[in-house]
């Protein structure tokens, strides 16, 4: 069992590195050279590093402020969200943090709106494929998360109004033609990340299994969510099973794959998304 888990563990690493990679160079090759800002903390770093050099003699690098920005929120994501999920998150934000050191800021080309739709697109496949293995990119994601889970409300919420304060800033400061464009971009960065992972930020797995007490202890363990069982029979078979219904959030939905591939691959399971909850998600 261990063999397998240090390969998916080397496996993760390697899938947000190039996650860090292609959000790195979306920004130093079509978001930076065109003013253009991404979301997050990844634009609120760019838009502190383009505001002190307008405004000081100081140059103060992107990926410098991006690390800085992140510490404080990286310890509250440990102790708030979850060592493993912050792990891989900081990781996600200090070989970004690299990447925009060493690759060149240098325009593909000098056309705004393709700066602005291919730095968003390229930016939201590693952000995408950062989420699909069960980090993120740190930053708001955490941020959001934590309060999504003290005030029960979609996260969804907190991305627009972080990413509201980026935007309106930076058209106060720089023009409003650039705010536009840098909502072109946001919007083809939120599109693209929900085709290569999920829009859906809560989600209901329904899982047929005939190992049920197995499963519940693993997604007690590594996930702390509440779980439903329910009487399962087969119409075909006749079979006798039972079926456990437990809400995730999109995060979580990695882990819990692999718990799925461990202790039952030949489970049957269904994850639909989930509009609303009432009443307690998370079992502390």
């Amino acid at each position: 069992m261990e063999q397998p888990s240090i390969y998916m563990q080397i496996k993760k690493a390697i899938i947000v590195i190039i996650g860090a990679f292609l959000s790195a160079a979306a920004m130093n090759l079509f978001l930076i050279p065109a003013n253009v800002y991404a979301s997050g903390f990844t634009g609120l770093a760019q838009l502190i590093s383009t505001i002190v050099s307008t405004y000081t003699p100081l140059q103060l690098s992107t990926g410098l402020l991006l690390v800085l920005l992140n510490i404080p929120v990286i310890i509250l994501g440990w102790r708030k969200v979850g060592k493993s999920f912050t792990v891989y998150s900081f990781l996600s934000v200090m070989i970004t943090s690299f990447f925009l050191t060493i690759i060149p800021v240098k325009p593909l080309s000098e056309d705004i709106l393709l700066n602005a739709v291919f730095g968003g697109v390229i930016a939201a496949v590693g952000i995408g494929l950062t989420l699909k293995w069960g980090a993120s990119t740190g930053g708001l994601d955490i941020i959001a998360m934590i309060l999504s889970r003290m005030k029960d409300r979609p996260i969804g919420n907190y991305f627009f109004i972080m990413n509201s304060v980026i935007i309106l800033t930076a058209g106060q400061l720089f023009g409003w033609e650039k705010a536009l464009y840098t909502l072109v971009a946001l919007y083809a960065t939120t599109r693209v990340v929900d085709a290569v992972h999920t829009r859906h930020t809560k989600l209901t797995a329904m899982i047929i299994t005939s190992k049920t007490e197995e499963l519940k202890n693993a997604i007690y363990e590594k996930l702390e969510r509440g779980i439903t069982v329910l009487p399962a029979k087969g119409a075909f078979s006749g079979q006798q099973r039972e079926m456990l219904m437990v809400v995730i959030t999109r995060y979580e939905l990695f882990n819990l794959e692999r718990i799925l591939k461990e202790v039952d691959p030949s489970a049957f399971t269904n994850v639909v998304e989930t509009t609303r909850i009432y009443g307690f998600f998370r079992r502390e």
